[in-house]
């Protein structure tokens, strides 16, 4: 039963700790990712519809990134909708593909984007700490079902538990913020 407490305590801060990659990949560095197009949602045909079911994408050059419409009547959309996403792109079209050049960063938007990425950390860090709350008081309401001893061994692995996803989230923070600084 503790085993199982923790199991699912353990899956809880791995959703956490990929929630907040997930976070980082959409917020925009100085290169071309993918990722960033993840939550723009284009009008297909009256029905909003994620840009990743509607076109390819493509990096030839670090500071350079092409949607490939599968549908080209749907070009007009893909546009209207990253130019009216807050991402700051200006895409250019040529009736076959959009290509979206990524500005180097200004210094006031880079430690903007840095403080960002702190705080989505740190909303990881509360979900972490949100999952060992709960977890803990799953298991002290085990107390007289289970020894005090294996009680205290169980709440241990939590905190190493949590000790780890914390660290991992830090990690992945440190990585996120020298990406946003490099010039």
């Amino acid at each position: 039963m503790l085993r199982e407490i923790l199991g699912e305590a353990e899956e809880k801060m791995e959703h956490a700790i990929e929630h907040v990659q997930a976070e980082f990949s959409t917020v925009r560095t100085g290169r071309a990712n993918p990722g960033i197009l993840s939550r723009i949602m284009v009008d297909y045909y009256g029905a909003p519809t994620p840009l990743q079911q509607l076109a390819s994408f493509s990096v030839p050059e670090p500071r350079l990134l092409v949607v490939s419409p599968y549908d080209k009547s749907a070009m007009g959309e893909i546009e209207k909708a990253i130019r009216m996403s807050d991402l700051g792109l200006n895409p250019a079209s040529d009736g076959h593909v959009l290509r979206l050049a990524f500005p180097p960063l200004t210094e006031e938007r880079r430690h903007e984007l840095t403080r960002l990425v702190r705080h989505m950390a740190e909303d990881g860090r509360v979900a972490v700490r949100n999952v060992r709350r709960h977890a803990k008081s799953d298991l002290e309401a085990m107390q007289g079902e289970v020894s005090d001893d294996d009680i205290r061994r169980a709440e241990k692995d939590l905190q190493e538990l949590t000790d780890q996803a914390i660290a991992r989230i830090d990690e992945l923070l440190e990585r996120k913020e020298q990406e946003l600084l490099e010039i």
